[in-house]
């Protein structure tokens, strides 16, 4: 097996947090959020004793584990975990967080194959109706239309010794009666438990209660939260830094689930107003939901981080090129709602190439990256090389020729008449036009000609720039889990490791 997991970085500078937090023991009721299998088991007793630290990372639920990314988020996170348990002595477990309360279900209701052809194939489950409320992911079930999509895992990948293991593992999670929420963190807790990813489930009862009163807070500090953040937001624009997340008008921090769904709720006069089914609760009604169901409550994608490093003692978060995004927006938070925040560090980022695809592009002398150009010119210039000496000559001594001539075309006609200049001017525009339509007819039948290199660099660019988009970002990981087994996962593993040991030091800290 040849596999190259080839780093593509979403930040070179990053850097190694290097502050050791104090670390009480978490409360015993959070471990029945968290689900660990085999190495992860001895992880989550190291997170529940006395001095137990994590490096946590998260992401929304995604189908059949969703893009390959989540893998490299986890794993980043195991890496990283290790990585600073060995600098400071202290246990550091990878916890990953699985944001079961998202209710994107055009986002998780479906993945990209990469089939026995080579093609990119979309797998996905039926639409939510436009006037289905947005139930959050860990109260969805996948429903009976999982069955086909697994059937279709079976028959577009390879019957190697590797495919009946993969589809148990797929099978025993995305069942009809699954959530979502809970397809997904079972199936990664069962898959990177080896490499000691415990994964959290913050939709339990237990982490509901535990977040209540930061939840709280942020209601009751509603108004000032919003100016911050406003204030936060005029200074990152004029920075000409990106503000993703919109901030204003009233919303708040915190969704409320009720008949519509997942519900954001907004600042009303002295009381808050449930944006879409339009449910208006005072303080003193949103404080009885949180006694009685504190299920109902969560909060949004900039509240998210800061509820995180106030429930888990945690040393650094691995974040995505999204979360990088919006971590700056999330920083007035922390302060204002008294939680000491936790460092970002980039994820490791990279696309795997494998010994039958590298040889396309060094059969044709290109790099991995050029197949990123769009579809159809990376073909052009490759066929190019093929079109007869003498109609690259003349196509040549046209694109100099025309606007010579035609330039001294005008100035003479426009000493006639200045009116002329305009009409000489649109004949060099159209003359032109007509040359590149010759040119790119030459190179249409020479494509046409040239059928087997068209069809061999498209299905290299499937591979690792998939609908036009960085491999990691599109494709499932069953298809290489299909064809390499457990080695995919380790070499992955290895590949992220070196990434972990290369970051260097933050300065300061303790």
């Amino acid at each position: 097996m040849t596999l190259e997991f080839r780093p593509t970085p979403l930040d070179p500078a990053a850097l190694l947090p290097r502050t050791a937090r104090a670390a009480p023991a978490l409360p015993p009721a959070l471990r029945a959020a968290c689900l660990a299998r085999d190495d992860a088991q001895a992880g989550l007793d190291r997170l529940f004793a006395a001095g137990g630290l994590c490096v946590t990372t998260g992401q929304q639920p995604g189908l059949f584990t969703g893009p390959l990314y989540t893998l490299y988020k986890a794993l980043s996170a195991a890496a990283l975990a290790r990585r600073l348990e060995t600098a400071l002595d202290r246990p550091v477990t990878p916890v990953f967080w699985v944001a079961g309360e998202d209710h994107d279900f055009a986002e998780a209701g479906h993945c990209h194959l990469l089939t026995l052809a080579n093609e990119v194939r979309r797998l996905e489950l039926p639409p939510r109706p436009a006037d289905a409320p947005l139930t959050p992911l860990y109260r969805e079930p996948l429903g009976e239309a999982v069955a086909p999509l697994l059937a279709a895992v079976r028959n577009e990948t390879n019957p190697t010794e590797f495919r009946d293991a993969v589809l148990a593992w797929l099978e025993g999670h995305y069942r009809p009666e699954a959530s979502h929420a809970e397809a997904f963190a079972g199936a990664l807790a069962e898959l990177l438990g080896r490499f000691g990813v415990v994964v959290l489930q913050p939709t339990h009862p237990a982490v509901k209660a535990a977040m209540a009163p930061l939840l709280l807070r942020a209601l009751e500090q509603a108004a000032e939260l919003e100016a911050a953040l406003a204030a936060d937001a005029d200074r990152l624009r004029a920075a000409g830094r990106p503000v993703p997340v919109t901030v204003g008008d009233g919303a708040t921090l915190v969704m409320l689930e009720g008949p519509s769904g997942r519900d954001r709720l907004v600042r009303d006069g002295g009381a808050f107003q449930a944006r879409r089914s339009g449910a208006r609760l005072g303080l003193a009604d949103l404080r009885a939901v949180l006694e009685a169901e504190p299920e109902r409550l969560s909060p949004n994608v900039l509240l998210r981080p800061v509820v995180e490093a106030a429930l888990l003692p945690t040393l650094a978060y691995v974040a995505g090129p999204g979360e990088l995004a919006y971590q700056p927006q999330s920083a007035p938070l922390y302060p204002r709602l008294g939680i000491t925040p936790q460092p970002f560090v980039p994820r490791w980022s990279g696309m795997v190439i494998e010994a039958r695809i590298v040889k396309v592009p060094e059969k044709f002398g290109l790099a991995p990256d050029d197949l990123a150009l769009p579809e159809g010119q990376l073909e052009q210039r490759l066929v190019r090389g093929d079109m007869p000496r003498e109609a690259q000559a003349a196509l040549e001594a046209l694109r100099q020729a025309l606007p010579r001539e035609y330039d001294a075309l005008r100035d003479a006609a426009a000493r006639v008449d200045p009116t002329l200049r305009k009409p000489v001017e649109s004949a060099r525009h159209a003359a032109e036009a007509s040359l590149r339509d010759i040119e790119k007819r030459i190179v249409s039948h020479l494509k046409q000609q040239n059928d087997i290199l068209v069809q061999q660099v498209a299905k290299a660019r499937n591979n690792l720039f998939p609908l036009g988009k960085p491999q990691e970002r599109v494709l499932t990981p069953a298809p290489y889990l299909v064809r390499y087994g457990p080695a995919f996962l380790d070499q992955a593993y290895a590949a992220v490791t070196r990434w972990a040991a290369a970051l260097e030091p933050a300065p300061g800290g303790t």
